[in-house]
């Protein structure tokens, strides 16, 4: 078993550089991949997330493992940072042509088969492109929770606690944003008007569940 995160953090802040390698390593791709599903834009989300991390890691000794988890720490640093930047800039919520799609893998939505075929294995990925679509016309503080939620498998209340939304507020909004995933996904032939047809091979008939 590898060293847990807390015990990294305190080696980190002895100066070990071995275990800050370590923390960036383990956290670089979701809080990038947060930061990315926020301002849709690659090249500006690896800054960002370089920002995330240098904030991070200079208010290390705040940390308080009693209080949470190291990762919630850093993505509530990764959606600070974020949203400090959409406030400035005001980014349009429509994804951005070449946005980064790497990271995200939502095939799992379809039930897996073994040894799926060549046709299902197309459609899974097809259905892949759509959700992401869908997400990427979100508005901002949807998208977040979406990830969070469904990506990186966080509880309400570690999501409340990382955006600093109320409880109410974060379910408010993954309603909302499955809502409007549901309609922009029917709307791009995965609802039930699609028939057989759409999910054949699957045994699905209906759009996917995002709950």
């Amino acid at each position: 078993m590898g060293i847990a995160d807390e015990q990294l953090a305190r080696e980190a802040l002895s100066g070990s550089q071995s275990a800050y390698r370590e923390l960036v390593h383990r956290f670089e791709r979701p809080v990038f991949n947060l930061i990315a599903r926020m301002v849709r834009d690659r090249a500006l989300a690896e800054d960002l997330a370089q920002d995330a991390f240098v904030k991070a890691f200079s208010r290390l000794d705040t940390f308080r493992p009693e209080q949470g988890k190291l990762s919630n720490w850093l993505f509530k640093i990764a959606h600070n940072t974020a949203i400090d930047h959409l406030r400035r800039s005001a980014l349009d919520t429509v994804p951005l042509d070449g946005a980064d799609r790497e990271g995200s893998d939502y095939r799992g939505v379809l039930t897996d088969r073994d040894a799926p075929s060549p046709y299902d294995v197309a459609l899974r990925s097809d259905l892949s492109v759509a959700l992401d679509s869908a997400i990427g016309r979100l508005r901002p503080e949807y998208r977040e929770v979406v990830v969070l939620r469904h990506q990186e498998g966080l509880a309400y209340e570690e999501i409340s606690e990382i955006t600093g939304l109320p409880l109410g507020t974060v379910k408010t909004y993954l309603h909302r944003a499955r809502r409007e995933m549901a309609t922009h996904l029917t709307g791009a032939g995965w609802g039930p008007e699609s028939g057989s047809e759409a999910f054949a091979g699957t045994g699905e008939t209906r759009a996917p569940r995002l709950s």
